[in-house]
């Protein structure tokens, strides 16, 4: 009989692509994935380290299902991804409800772990094994059938920001092998997929060599352009360090990657990108925008910004202003600092929380005006929408455009998969409503 897996995960799109390479792992050993949590065997909790007071979301999370599980077996509790990589043994001593703690450099030996436990052994497992790792799910094909699917090509990351805690979660960087990316999109593209985004924790540092050739991000690109039910090709997360000439060429070249750059700078003042170990300057940033603009005067941006990163004066931060104000980035994450255990930036001083607030404020408004302005842009205009799936408890689909702005559409579930015109008759700063312009479907 098959044991049920109940798998949640907390994140970026590196850890939805984890968690559903984590099941196509179990699935070997008798598992079926439920999304009744009430009711599973394992319950697996995929975590992410970099938001605000990630640690703490873990064990409530943990917390909650303790309760549901009061009165009635317990499941097998495993915390996975880079808390549990930051936490390891100390999460089993914490919180004796979890059973097994792994790293995401360790998801090759989930099997074994759930085996394992069989024996009842408290079980940790945070080496940083990455180039195992691959080999292992290389061998596991991709069962994932969405439209709009991720594609891991490189983890970690050597940048060593002074507020990021990636190096010691991810470990250092590692490009996956050119022909096995490949392999995985051709099974991604069988499933149905008609959109796919290279995932990265710096995605476009992407660098591997074989045979003496080299390839990089723009390689992988250009060979997934000749994907013919391929629709669409995204990439995230960038480092503006690494937009190298052959990338940015990309955009010329390729018909198929979508003119929208989520590239983080997370501040628009050069003292701050300094104390950050950024690497990078504004003007190199503002270089880089105005290539891009040149070869595409429709590319559009969205960026990371930290507010009130330790030492930051209003001046800085009014530089970072007028960095939004000169973008204006459509679709941007801000959130105030806020320090990780073992950074650099762990133990600086804190700016006033009230100075914080007002700050963050401010730039929320920019972005969001710019973001909203965006969408109205889009009003009573008909737009290339690919559609992805149903909304539940709704006669609608959802989709997205080129700018990765979500689209809700009253139409047939025949349109699923399908690139299609749309006519937007309203939206609000997080959507675009419409309905699809005429029954005959469109290739994009």
């Amino acid at each position: 009989m098959n044991k049920k897996v109940f798998i949640k995960t907390f994140g970026c799109q590196m850890n939805q692509y984890d968690s559903n390479r984590i099941y196509d792992s179990v699935k070997k050993i008798g598992f079926i994935k439920t999304e009744d949590q009430k009711n599973t065997d394992c319950y697996i909790l995929n975590t992410c380290h970099i938001r605000d007071k990630a640690k703490e979301k873990v064990y409530h999370e943990v917390g909650r299902i303790k309760k549901i599980y009061k009165n009635k077996n317990k499941p097998l509790m495993i915390v996975a991804g880079c808390v549990a990589q930051a936490e390891n043994e100390e999460m089993l001593k914490r919180e004796p409800f979890i059973d097994v703690v792994i790293g995401p450099q360790a998801y090759h030996k989930i099997n074994n772990v759930l085996e394992n436990h069989i024996k009842k052994q408290k079980l940790e497992e945070t080496e940083f094994d990455t180039i195992t790792k691959f080999e292992y799910f290389d061998k596991i094909k991709n069962s994932n059938n969405k439209v709009s699917s991720f594609l891991t090509i490189q983890e970690g990351c050597d940048k060593f920001c002074n507020f990021c805690v990636v190096p010691f979660t991810r470990g250092p960087e590692y490009s996956r092998p050119f022909d096995k990316i490949i392999k995985e999109a051709e099974e991604l593209v069988k499933n149905g997929a008609k959109e796919i985004t290279l995932l990265g924790q710096n995605v476009n540092a992407y660098f591997y060599e074989n045979n003496k050739k080299k390839y990089r991000l723009s390689n992988l690109i250009n060979e997934l352009e000749k994907f013919s039910e391929l629709n669409r090709i995204r990439y995230t997360t960038s480092h503006p360090k690494d937009m190298t000439e052959d990338l940015i060429e990309c955009y010329s070249t390729n018909k198929k990657l979508m003119p929208f750059v989520h590239l983080p700078i997370q501040s628009g003042s050069n003292k701050i990108l300094r104390l950050m170990n950024r690497k990078h300057t504004v003007e190199e940033y503002l270089d880089i925008y105005k290539k891009l603009k040149k070869i595409n005067s429709s590319i559009e941006f969205s960026s990371d910004f930290i507010i009130s990163y330790p030492g930051e004066t209003d001046e800085d931060f009014n530089e970072t202003i007028e960095l939004v104000k000169k973008i204006k980035f459509i679709n941007s994450f801000s959130f105030i600092f806020s320090p990780r255990p073992g950074t650099k930036s762990a133990g600086l001083e804190l700016i006033n929380k009230d100075i914080s607030k007002e700050r963050l404020i401010k730039i929320q408004k920019y972005l969001f005006d710019h973001q909203l302005k965006m969408n109205k842009s889009f009003e009573n205009k008909s737009i290339d929408v690919l559609v992805e799936n149903k909304l539940e408890d709704q006669n609608k689909l959802f989709g997205r455009n080129k700018y990765l702005n979500s689209v809700i559409i009253d139409g047939n579930e025949k349109f699923i998969g399908k690139s299609i015109k749309v006519k937007i008759d309203s939206c609000n700063q997080n959507n675009l409503f419409g309905k699809v312009e005429n029954e005959k479907m469109r290739a994009a």
